[in-house]
């Protein structure tokens, strides 16, 4: 059995070890805690103000014609980002639907638009009624002429409000689907 001299100068020989070992590799405890994690710049490789576009369709027809406040384009992954977007989507047609939004999300390629916080879509037909949709955020797909939400939606117009949560609207029939929970007051002429 060693005697306890030489135990306590053992324990006292591992201690100070550790202690030469801490400060020969600099070991610290922040070390050992959660790094934050990096941050990614969202570089944005070109914009523009006050922008006004126009796109038509192969036969000459305008399809739609969209002005914005800004418009900023992130260079790491191609995503549009739109300022106060105000779209009219003609479709070949004299009936617009109007939509705007705060501000929007375009993806690379333009298939598919987020628009975010106070969406409104309008559109007035050849009879001159008005049809208002409103949420606070809406996927429009422009190519196929559909929008869905998942959010509450509001819809005025045929006399009536409808609303409901989650929404599939088919632009080019002018036929929309409210999913759930849908409630509609009407008046009677």
């Amino acid at each position: 059995m060693l005697s306890k001299k030489i135990r306590t100068l053992l324990v006292f020989s591992c201690i100070a070890a550790i202690f030469a070992a801490v400060g020969y590799w600099n070991i610290s405890p922040e070390r050992f805690l959660d790094q934050p994690a990096a941050k990614v710049e969202e570089n944005i490789d070109w914009y523009a103000t006050n922008t006004h576009t126009l796109q038509y369709l192969p036969d000459g027809k305008l399809q739609y014609e969209m002005t914005s406040d800004k418009v900023d384009h992130v260079k790491a992954t191609d995503i549009t980002l739109v300022t106060k977007p105000d779209l009219n989507m003609f479709r070949g047609t004299e009936f617009p639907w109007h939509v705007q939004s705060e501000r929007a999300e375009v993806n690379p390629g333009g298939t598919e638009v987020e628009l975010i916080d106070s969406v409104r879509i309008t559109r007035t037909d050849e009879k001159n009624r008005t049809t208002l949709i409103t949420t606070s955020r809406m996927t429009v797909f422009p190519q196929r002429e559909y929008a869905q939400t998942e959010q509450p939606v509001r819809i005025d117009g045929a006399g009536g409000v409808s609303t409901g949560t989650g929404m599939k609207a088919y632009l080019k029939e002018s036929r929309i689907h409210l999913l759930s929970k849908v409630r509609g007051q009407y008046e009677a002429r």
